[in-house]
C-alpha cells in the first residue's frame, strides 16, 4: 500500500467523523440514530423532495428485511408520516441518490407519500456506500453475518486490498502480538493504524474479536450462511447445525431447525441420535477400500471372478433398493 492510498484513507476517515459530528451522531450518541430503527427527529432538515426524484443504489449493504418490523414502521409513517430525513446525494437530471434510510423510503412508498424530508450531503460514490454501510452497522437487529461482511468491506475499502489480504493482516498482525513483537514494517503499522481507527468509528467490536469470532461465519456452508443472513436461523444455531457433515442431512436438519424452532440443545440432541454408528462408518470405509482396489487388480480379466463380482453387484442393488 503506497502512502497515497493510506492519506486517503485517513482523509475519508477524518470526512466520516466530520460528517457524523454533522448529523448530531458522536461517541455520546449512537450511529443508529442515522437509520430506521426510531420515528425520532435528530438533525435538521429544510428539504423536502418528490419521493419519485430519488433512486436507489445499485448496491445496497442491507439485503432483508423484517417483515414484522417493516409493518409497524409502515404503521408509525401512516400515522405520523416521516419524522426523521433520509440522508441522499445529489446526481444528474435533478435526481438524488438514497445513500441511509431505505426502510422509511419503502415505508413512504408504502404509503402512498408524494414528498419526504431529507438532508442531501455532496458525497462520492466510494463515501456513499460506506457511510450506507457505517449506518447499516448500528441497526438493533443486524445478524452477524451482515456485521461481518460490512466491516470486512469497510477494511476491504479504506486498505485498498482484497478479502484476502485484509485476512491476511489480522492473521500477520495477530501472530505478532502473540510473540510479543512490535509492529516494526511501517506500511503493516500505518495499515494496522486505519484499522483500529476504523473499528472506533464502528463501534463493534476490535480487530481480534472481528478475527477471531466473525471471519469464521464465512466458512459455513452456503445453505447456512444464507439463512444466517436472512435471519431465519441465530449464530448459535448455524454452528451447532454445521457440526453435521453430511450435506444432504445437513439440509433437512437446517429445514427442521428453521420450521419448528429447535433450541440449541434440541439441535445437538438430533445430531448425537442420528449421526452414523461408528460400526456404520467402518463399513463405508471398507466398501470405499474394496472399490478402490477393484478399480487397481485385474479381477475383471478372470472370467469366474467377474461373474461372481456381478452376482454380489446384484445381491448389493437388491439390498439397498
Amino acid at each position: 500500500m503506497t502512502k497515497r492510498r493510506l492519506s486517503m484513507a485517513d482523509e475519508f476517515l477524518n470526512k466520516t467523523e466530520e460528517f457524523l459530528d454533522f448529523v448530531g451522531v458522536n461517541s455520546a450518541q449512537p450511529l443508529s440514530q442515522l437509520g430506521d430503527e426510531g420515528q425520532e427527529e435528530v438533525y435538521p432538515s429544510n428539504h423536502l423532495l418528490a419521493i419519485s426524484q430519488i433512486q436507489l443504489p445499485a448496491g445496497q449493504p442491507r439485503r432483508y428485511f423484517s417483515t414484522k418490523a417493516m409493518e409497524s414502521l409502515i404503521t408509525s409513517v401512516r400515522q405520523h408520516g416521516i419524522l426523521q430525513p433520509m440522508l441522499v446525494r445529489p446526481m444528474a437530471s435533478d435526481t438524488y441518490e438514497l445513500v441511509a434510510g431505505e426502510r422509511r423510503y419503502r415505508a413512504a412508498q408504502a404509503v402512498g407519500l408524494t414528498e419526504v424530508p431529507v438532508v442531501i450531503r455532496d458525497l462520492t460514490s466510494q463515501e456513499a456506500i460506506q457511510v450506507a454501510l457505517l449506518e447499516n452497522l448500528q441497526r438493533e437487529d443486524l445478524n452477524p453475518v451482515e456485521e461481518t461482511e460490512a466491516i470486512l468491506q469497510l477494511l476491504c475499502i479504506n486498505l485498498k486490498c482484497s478479502r484476502e489480504e485484509v485476512v491476511s493482516l489480522l492473521n500477520q498482525v495477530a501472530h505478532i502480538k502473540k510473540q510479543g513483537g512490535e509492529l516494526t514494517n511501517n506500511v503493516i503499522r500505518e495499515q494496522w493504524e486505519i484499522v483500529e481507527r476504523l473499528f472506533n468509528i464502528v463501534g463493534r467490536l476490535t480487530p481480534d474479536s472481528f478475527r477471531s469470532n466473525r471471519l469464521p461465519l464465512l466458512n459455513l456452508p452456503d445453505n447456512i450462511l444464507e439463512s444466517l443472513r436472512q435471519g431465519k436461523v441465530e449464530y448459535t444455531k448455524a454452528r451447532a447445525i454445521a457440526q453435521l457433515k453430511d450435506e444432504n442431512e445437513r439440509h433437512k436438519l437446517l429445514e427442521k431447525v428453521v420450521e419448528e424452532e429447535l433450541s440449541v440443545r434440541e439441535i445437538r440432541d438430533y445430531i448425537n441420535t442420528n449421526k452414523p454408528s461408528q460400526h456404520q462408518d467402518e463399513l463405508l470405509n471398507r466398501v470405499n477400500l474394496a472399490y478402490k482396489k477393484m478399480k487397481q487388480v485385474k479381477v475383471w480379466e478372470d472370467s469366474q471372478k467377474r461373474k461372481l463380482l456381478e452376482k454380489l453387484v446384484l445381491q448389493l442393488e437388491k439390498l439397498i433398493e
